[in-house]
């Protein structure tokens, strides 16, 4: 004998933003007065209120905006410590460099397992309150084979969405030996990393890896059936935009500083471009062009890149704010990217949209419209979280 899984119906949604064209108005398909009706942990139908069929429980959401829940895609949550005095020295002048990763590594690699799971828990909570229902989550604070595994395994706990990034900075015991430590990454690291993630990712940038550097490590995660992501022309000029694109990775991430030659490249291939405002909006930098990017056609997603050096928040309606009021995107454009967009940059058809037999995740805000995420900046907005059909 099998039992049926309750069904919950939310009602009087005044503005349902579906990411499904197909549904309603517009690339986001927003519908008015709007309802959703949710069976298990899928979205089993979505239309008027009025229409809404029967179901074993309802919800009024009272004339509330409801959204699909933020897909962050990139994220460094597994560490220890946290680095107030270099942002403090920051503000007062001195430029971020990618050398303060070392600080990180040091006190995440002396934090106990239940240090660091614990951590990870908390930062995850914090992101689902503001409305995250999918994080990916990165290593590379540990830069041993040990820890790196370490990491990785920790980061599972918490997301299916788990990244190698043992090529983040070159680990310090090897600061005389870059050669030996991509030789390391790409071998006996890889070997104890690969069971445990599904995406390998690489800093390309000045005082990080190098192109060259960087497609090795990235063609021998290929090797293993591990999936690109790359961190790409962050804080300078470089070749990792157009790398990402020629080995089919499934996004670029930063992409502060572009060519023609990289925005055509992304125009062209299936590189979904992140962008994260966070990580300018903490170091004084200069903020990438998404209105370039979108109107060269570049499919482009917003994350947090929540980490403790240049980029310590959560919150992805703090990035829409952001991308908004800075880098010429539209509201809708950046909920967006910040939801869809993310989806598309983990590449996911399950997440980010809230239509029939997508999962169901989706977040209620106070507020009448989703524009109000960039119309109010800093007011929490989100009221309510489901995630996987629970409330939460």
């Amino acid at each position: 004998m099998t039992t049926a899984t309750p069904t919950t119906a939310i009602t009087d949604i005044a503005t349902l933003v579906t990411n499904d064209p197909s549904l309603g108005e517009g690339p986001l398909g927003l519908i008015r007065d709007a309802a959703v009706v949710i069976d298990g942990d899928r979205i089993a139908w979505v239309g008027e209120s009025s229409k809404a069929p029967a179901t074993d429980n309802r919800v009024d959401a009272g004339g509330r905006a409801a959204i699909p829940g933020f897909v962050d895609s990139h994220s460094h949550l597994v560490f220890a410590g946290d680095r107030t005095e270099e942002f403090n020295a920051r503000m007062s002048g001195r430029p971020y460099s990618a050398g303060g990763i070392r600080t990180t590594v040091a006190a995440t690699r002396a934090a106990s397992n239940n240090v660091l799971h614990a951590n990870v828990g908390r930062y995850v909570a914090e992101a689902r309150r503001q409305g995250t229902t999918t994080v990916e989550i990165k290593s590379g604070y540990g830069l041993t084979s040990q820890d790196e595994a370490r990491a990785l395994t920790i980061a599972g706990a918490h997301t299916d969405e788990v990244t190698f990034l043992g090529a983040h900075i070159v680990a310090p015991e090897f600061a005389d030996d870059p050669a030996g430590y991509v030789n390391l990454v790409t071998g006996p690291m890889l070997d104890a990393c690969a069971p445990h993630a599904r995406w390998i990712d690489v800093f390309c940038e000045q005082g990080a890896f190098d192109g060259d550097q960087a497609r090795a490590v990235l063609t021998a995660g290929k090797e293993r059936g591990l999936i690109p992501r790359v961190h790409a022309n962050q804080l300078s000029y470089g070749p990792g935009v157009r790398l990402a694109v020629e080995l089919g990775a499934a996004s670029a991430d930063h992409c502060t500083h572009l060519t023609e030659q990289d925005v055509d490249a992304l125009a062209q291939g299936e590189t979904v471009a992140t962008l994260l405002p966070g990580a300018e909006f903490s170091t004084r930098s200069t903020y990438p062009d998404a209105r370039r990017l979108l109107d060269a056609g570049v499919t482009v997603a917003l994350s947090s890149d929540c980490n403790p050096g240049s980029s310590f928040t959560s919150s992805m309606p703090f990035c829409v704010a952001l991308a908004v009021r800075e880098m010429g995107m539209t509201p809708d454009e950046a909920v967006w990217a910040a939801t869809a967009g993310g989806a598309r940059a983990l590449r996911r058809t399950d997440v980010g949209r809230v239509s029939p037999g997508a999962r169901a995740d989706l977040a209620l805000l106070d507020a009448p419209s989703h524009v109000h995420l960039a119309y109010r900046p800093g007011v929490p907005l989100v009221s309510a979280v489901w995630h996987e059909g629970t409330l939460v």
